[in-house]
């Protein structure tokens, strides 16, 4: 018996082949799912082949232990990286190992030793407003000073002491006003001037905190002084030193006016210091003003930026990032396959029992799924996982008996229509029975639905699991999931390749699934040239 397709299924084919944007996707999808498939040769931990005193083994098909290598008693799993560094690999060109593209599986922790960073440090020099206060009496002469001396140009805050402050500064009438006012004890609000000049002519901000009056006359006031550095006068300077540049001649690099020879000295012995251990920043008073400089080199702290060897970083664990992407996609397109094609079938037997028999059937089958229903499927779950644990088979069943009511209507809806046309009461005359009825005459025309709403479910399915394991109620935290790594991207709010990489590759499955539903729904609508206007 020959085996063909009837000529208006033919017909919905090639009306699907011709929309190029639905035709591309299911290819696309179709091979990227196809490729998710053989993940394990993509990307892995364990070699796709091994040579060893001229014998061939395929770890990664057939469990080999650790003594058919080292002659130990271990039958455990080897560590086959680090038996790569082993002499007997290392030492021997006759024995390899053949690693896939991607040596890296989604459960492997890279330790931090093994990220390749630049063994450099960066040295950012950047100039600070300066901020000091002085003590004055009613008279206006300074009694002390912490850390203003810098203002004036002088080398200590003792040069400051029983000097007179209008000597010094030019202070305003209103500046005057409020410090007598505060010697008589009187209510003063805060006080702010800006654009006085001092030694370096770089304008100053005096200040004066609000005063209360007191049960004792003040004797002291203290203002405020603080530099306004802007734009055009901040400096700024970047250095990135590499170890061979330190231990070589760059004097040259640091600006010989700004900095004095012990300054420069002090730079470049926190440079060094800096290779080997986390140092403080420093602090220097120059002829220019004061600056901070900062000894930066980065470390390695998971989760981590990309790298030549992990292209979409790393995530808190220290797992490799693309690795854990391409397993999650055959786990998210398996889930929703399994679960899809799952819940139509029982959807379809269901709905095709109701709209087929009607009366009390599909009366008692409504009611029913209404209560059914209005079971809350998140409570379900989170009980469950907290019984059973959390694992593919309790999601997928969980899922389950919940995504197969909105098929169920549509199929009974289709076959209350249908069981009342000609072929059918035709059908029944014959003598046919029930159920070649169903499944030969009615079940073949009422198919529609189902398949222009597949496509939609597949992707309902996988972004519900995202979903799901975003919250934390999904599969197990071993298993690859986008969900997941979402939801260390919300902890970890400067990991942007946490966020970029999940939700990409999420985007683009969504984005396929959605492009191939509508070709589908396209193709099998036969009105499908109406316009609305």
């Amino acid at each position: 018996m020959r085996f063909g397709l009837n000529p208006i299924t033919r017909k919905r084919l090639a009306r699907f082949r011709a929309m190029r944007r639905a035709w591309w996707s299911f290819w696309i999808l179709s091979s990227l799912y196809g490729l998710s498939l053989f993940a394990n040769l993509i990307s892995n931990d364990i070699p796709l082949l091994v040579r060893f005193e001229g014998r061939t083994k395929f770890p990664i098909v057939r469990f080999t232990p650790e003594s058919a290598f080292t002659g130990s008693d271990r039958h455990t799993r080897p560590n086959f990286k680090g038996l790569q560094e082993d002499p007997i690999f290392a030492d021997n060109p006759n024995n390899f190992m053949i690693f896939p593209i991607i040596p890296f599986s989604p459960h492997e922790i890279i330790p931090a030793t093994a990220i390749d960073v630049p063994d450099e440090v960066r040295v950012v020099i950047q100039r600070v407003p300066r901020v000091g206060s002085i003590d004055f009496n009613a008279d206006g002469t300074i009694l002390r000073s912490t850390h203003a001396f810098g203002f004036f140009g002088l080398e200590s805050d003792m040069q400051l002491r029983n000097q007179a402050l209008s000597d010094l500064l030019e202070i305003p009438e209103l500046f005057t006003e409020a410090a007598t006012a505060r010697f008589a004890n009187q209510p003063m609000p805060a006080l702010e001037l800006s654009s006085f000049a001092h030694a370096s002519d770089v304008p100053l901000q005096l200040s004066m905190g609000r005063f209360e009056p007191t049960a004792r006359t003040p004797r002291i006031i203290r203002a405020t002084l603080r530099e306004q550095v802007s734009e055009e006068n901040q400096r700024t300077a970047t250095m990135i030193i590499s170890r061979e540049q330190l231990e070589g001649d760059i004097e040259s690099e640091l600006d010989a006016d700004l900095f004095s020879p012990r300054q420069r000295t002090e730079i470049f012995t926190r440079m060094g210091q800096r290779f080997e251990g986390s140092v403080s920043d420093s602090l220097f008073e120059t002829s220019e003003g004061q600056f901070r400089v900062r000894y930066q080199k980065e470390v390695v702290t998971f989760p981590f930026r990309p790298t030549r060897n992990h292209p979409m970083g790393l995530d808190s664990s220290g797992r490799d990032v693309l690795a854990q992407i391409i397993y999650a996609l055959r786990t998210s397109m398996s889930f929703g396959l399994v679960l899809v094609v799952s819940t139509m079938i029982i959807g379809i037997l269901i709905g095709a029992i109701q709209g087929y028999f009607g009366g009390w059937v599909d009366i008692s089958g409504q009611r029913l799924i209404e209560v059914w229903s209005a079971l809350p499927f998140l409570y379900i779950i989170i009980l469950l996982g907290s019984i059973y644990g959390r694992s593919f088979t309790l999601l997928l069943i969980c899922y389950g008996i919940f995504n197969w009511i909105g098929i169920s209507y549509y199929i009974r809806a289709e076959f209350l229509r249908l069981r009342q046309q000609p072929f059918v009461e035709a059908a029944r005359v014959m003598g046919l029975h029930n159920r070649r009825i169903i499944l030969k005459h009615i079940l073949p025309n009422a198919l529609v639905p189902v398949i222009t709403f597949f496509p939609f479910s597949l992707v309902s399915a996988i972004g519900s699991l995202a979903a799901l394991d975003y919250l934390g109620f999904g599969l197990p935290a071993t298993v690859p999931s986008w969900g997941v790594l979402l939801a260390q991207a919300q902890e970890f709010r400067f990991a942007w390749w946490l966020v970029l990489y999940p939700s990409l590759a999420l985007f683009i499955v969504i984005l396929l699934g959605v492009f191939i539903g509508e070709g589908v729904r396209s193709a099998f609508d036969p009105r499908s040239e109406s316009r609305m206007e």
